[in-house]
């Protein structure tokens, strides 16, 4: 462990990256600290130092995980590191954020996932815990984009 810690700190001190770690093990601890579940994931799983930082419960030495993956001086590009907070506090943590480093300081940043019809009747239907069987009928009743799907039609389908 100790040959990869130093391997780690002497590529993330060369490209100045100690910053970023500590700023995020910061917002991990101060979630901690109140109670917030939170998790580091993706390739910073493959950082010792996340690990020891708290950031990630992953031992990457245990695992065989290459650094590498996450940082690299061949890529010119800073880390990622992914954290997810619990749904229901994630405003704590995005007001500690604000309050802390300052609004101007900060971003939020999110991901729009669109469905095409079909998958989403698909998706929504395993949550709502339909039936295979009702499931497909639902999503044989679109065509092309979706358009021939209302409200009002989806009641009158018959899924047998």
């Amino acid at each position: 462990m100790v040959a990869t810690i130093e391997h780690e700190f002497d590529l993330v001190a060369k490209l100045n990256y100690a910053p970023y770690f500590l700023t995020v093990h910061d917002i991990v601890q101060f979630a901690r600290s109140r109670g917030i579940l939170c998790q580091g994931r993706g390739s910073a799983a493959n950082s010792a130092i996340c690990y020891c930082l708290g950031i990630t419960s992953v031992d990457p030495t245990k695992h065989d995980l290459l650094f590498e993956r996450f940082v690299s001086a061949a890529r010119d590009e800073p880390p990622d590191i992914d954290v997810d907070f619990e749904h229901e506090r994630r405003e704590e943590v995005i007001q500690y954020i604000y309050q802390r480093y300052g609004r101007e300081r900060a971003g939020l940043a999110a991901t729009v996932i669109t469905y095409r019809s079909k998958l989403a009747i698909r998706e929504v239907g395993k949550v709502l815990g339909l039936t295979p069987d009702t499931i497909g009928a639902l999503s044989k009743a679109t065509w092309g984009r979706g358009n021939g799907l209302g409200c009002q039609s989806a009641p009158n389908i018959d899924p047998a």
